[in-house]
């Protein structure tokens, strides 16, 4: 599951136009709908931490936890450049057994959808239940199934600079029907503007896609109730254009 490997040193640089403040954004709306006076947050793969960061600037106290030690590097990192007050640590959200409780735990940037089979779904509900108190609420996304099969994955190039390489990331999908996972083939260039030296970097993203009816008697199982199903970008109803959906569950 360390699917990210080098590809986590240019993580930052691939999603340097990505909103994490209106992200941040929706997620204290949506908790604050659907759930009652959240102030202890914690995210399981929390990435980067740019997440945790808008949201500490929100006054939620987070805590992250991610399987990749480069990750929580580059986060513990980017936390001590903004001074916040965030706990960091590598663990597996499959596996993770808290310490603690909190009011809520999120999962963002399609996590979950790295969950492919239905025992390690499980395992990560059973876990982020674990993580709550009775009433607790649990936000994700994932990839959403109506959408993925209306507008299937094609081949899309990504081209970025920072300040020494250009980057290309070419990303091919190969579909598998049984599994409802898609195979995201990453390949990515990075070129060195001053030598021109080329490095090719290679990673395989299994993501699956869901459907509401399957996750719901998963929920259940781990011991949540499914609240609601949201589009991401409208937060609106989903339909068969909503390639991501937004899930609110409550512990029960």
């Amino acid at each position: 599951m360390e699917v990210f490997k080098d590809y986590a040193y240019y993580y930052n640089a691939f999603y340097q136009d990505k909103d994490y403040k209106a992200e941040a954004l929706q997620v204290d709306r949506l908790l604050k709908k659907y759930g009652s006076n959240i102030k202890k947050i914690i995210n399981y793969g929390c990435g980067t931490g740019r997440h945790d960061l808008e949201l500490s600037s929100l006054d939620y106290q987070c805590t992250g936890i991610d399987m990749s030690p480069l990750m929580i590097k580059i986060a513990q990192e980017n936390v001590e450049a903004e001074k916040a007050e965030i706990d960091f640590s590598v663990a597996d959200i499959r596996t993770y057994k808290p310490t603690e409780k909190y009011d809520a735990v999120i999962s963002l940037f399609h996590v979950m959808s790295y969950q492919n089979s239905n025992e390690d779904i499980l395992a990560a509900f059973r876990a982020a239940r674990a993580a709550l108190n009775q009433g607790g609420i649990f936000l994700f996304d994932v990839w959403y199934g109506p959408g993925v099969l209306s507008d299937k994955p094609v081949v899309r190039v990504k081209e970025i600079e920072d300040e020494k390489n250009r980057l290309v990331r070419i990303a091919r999908p190969v579909m598998h029907d049984k599994e409802n996972v898609v195979d995201v083939c990453y390949e990515v260039f990075v070129i060195d503007k001053e030598t021109g030296f080329t490095r090719t970097i290679n990673e395989v993203h299994h993501m699956r896609y869901f459907f509401r009816p399957e996750l719901e008697i998963l929920l259940e199982q781990a011991g949540f109730r499914l609240m609601d199903n949201i589009d991401c970008l409208t937060l609106g109803e989903t339909d068969y254009d909503s390639w991501t959906s937004y899930f609110i569950a409550q512990a029960i």
